[in-house]
């Protein structure tokens, strides 16, 4: 096989691929390897393929065993790259390593582990709450019609608490599989402000909140799911009220923006201001997480579940708009969304 035939196998394979002669040399690489490890064809493979289980396999292969399945890690500065690859020999030819970044998959993996340890962890909560109780009841309350009355409230508020819960999972499932379908509709932002305000308008009052919307004239309609919008807002008002309430007033603003840098266009912001006691700016880049909560201890007494602005980041998504979060301690609280016209 001359080493034209050679070039043009190994870029027919759209992996990163490399060819080490019999010398330990490589002898040919194809493009997507020399992404990564550059234009090294001529060198010794221990000058450029450092990590010891690539260049274990090689060895062994080289010194006549079968080759196989290999996997390593590469430390970089911003995040650590994981890499799966196969070596295996080319007889008359030398052995090749072929490899690809696995790192993507790997995450991905490590995201549903934590899922699933972060959801059991928020039901096993109640639910060891409501066995308590109801053992409880069974037993040393059952006959202490005050105990009895008592511990059914608590039972009441767990299990409102799984509820929600099970009604944000099955929410966040339902943005996730449509995030990738842009609506098509055309939907009126203050219009849905203004409702979203109505219905939450007693539950402000009860928590000492006034409510206030400020809305441009003629702002144009977006498109957008008014059903999802509508989550965001409410999702978004109702915790400037839960937890700005210290602050005596949420306000809603909404203004057209000509030209915003990001989506390259017009676009319409809803601005959501509480003036409470602000978070803390080392927990701003992590609000958006599942699970992740500023004061887990405050969030579940006052009914939240940890999804609610991951729901409203993945909406925003859908909608390919932005969301920003701006706050500092004693000052309160600013959420846009900034959602494009065309």
């Amino acid at each position: 096989m001359d080493d034209r035939t050679i070039s043009d196998f190994l870029a027919a394979v759209p992996m990163p691929m490399v060819l080490v002669g019999p010398e330990a040399r490589i002898q040919m690489l194809n493009a997507p390897a020399r992404a990564v490890l550059g234009d090294c064809a001529g060198v010794h493979y221990l000058t450029v393929i450092r990590q010891p289980e690539p260049v274990a396999a090689l060895e062994r292969v080289l010194a006549g065993t079968e080759g196989g399945a290999v996997r390593w890690r590469v430390t970089g500065p911003g995040r650590d790259t994981i890499y799966r690859g196969t070596v295996a020999r080319v007889a008359g030819l030398g052995v090749t390593l072929t490899f690809e970044d696995i790192s993507e998959l790997e995450q991905a993996a490590d995201m549903r582990r934590d899922f699933v340890a972060n959801v059991s962890h928020e039901l096993r909560t109640p639910l060891t709450a409501l066995l308590g109780f109801i053992e409880t009841l069974r037993g040393a309350a059952k006959d202490d019609p005050g105990a009895r009355d008592r511990f059914l409230g608590i039972m009441e508020r767990e299990a409102l608490r799984m509820n929600r819960l099970v009604a944000d999972l099955l929410s966040l499932s339902r943005v996730e599989a449509e995030e990738r379908v842009r609506p098509t509709t055309r939907v009126d932002l203050a219009g849905l402000a203004a409702s979203v305000l109505a219905t939450l308008r007693g539950v402000a009052e009860a928590g000492g909140v006034v409510l206030t919307l400020e809305s441009e004239p003629g702002l144009p309609f977006v498109p957008g799911d008014a059903d999802q919008i509508t989550q965001v807002l409410h999702n978004l008002v109702e915790n400037a009220i839960k937890y700005g309430a210290s602050g005596g007033r949420v306000e809603v603003h909404l203004r057209r923006i000509a030209q915003h840098p990001q989506l390259r266009g017009p676009g319409v912001s809803v601005a959501v201001v509480d003036h409470g006691e602000g978070i803390d700016a080392l927990h701003l880049p992590r609000l958006t997480e599942r699970f992740y909560r500023v004061d887990s201890h405050r969030s579940r007494e006052k009914g939240g579940t940890g999804l609610g602005l991951a729901i409203v980041k993945h909406i925003v998504n859908r909608h390919r708009g932005r969301l920003k979060a701006d706050s500092e301690k004693g000052k309160g609280s600013r959420f846009e969304i900034v959602l494009p016209v065309q």
